[in-house]
């Protein structure tokens, strides 16, 4: 039941909200559920966020309304020296920090074209950053 009720909470979220890529957030969504099979998805920092457990791992950024980008973090207290390492060799991401990516997706073509090699990263972040 528990995640039935994370599940209405976002869907309850994404029914009130007026964004100008709304489209392109359901469809990243999807393709984040799909990817990753065993997510559970919540609201955090005002967005949809994913995670195994309670461990958030993959965090849509669509705020302010022209933006939408995903975060892979790997939670709170991921240490900075710990010598991590992510092979990205499609180039989606960009590095905010040395274990914390973005992907941005500047319009719908963009998001399109990036979803071939998306599902593939978010497995591998899931999985080299859940222990």
């Amino acid at each position: 039941m528990a995640v039935a009720e994370k599940l209405s909470e976002v869907d309850a979220y994404l029914d009130g909200l007026q964004h100008a890529r709304k489209a392109e957030i359901e469809t990243l969504r999807r393709a984040i559920l799909d990817a990753v099979p065993g997510l559970r998805e919540r609201i955090k920092w005002n967005a949809p966020s994913f995670g195994l457990g309670d461990d958030d791992r993959i965090t849509m950024r669509i705020h302010p309304g022209d933006r939408l980008q995903l975060i892979l973090h790997r939670g709170a207290k991921a240490g900075a020296d710990d010598f991590f390492r992510f092979e990205d060799p499609d180039k989606l991401l960009s590095w905010a920090a040395p274990d914390r990516g973005v992907v941005t997706f500047r319009d719908a073509d963009d998001l399109d074209t990036k979803l071939t090699a998306l599902p593939e990263v978010l497995r591998r972040w899931v999985t080299c950053t859940t222990r």
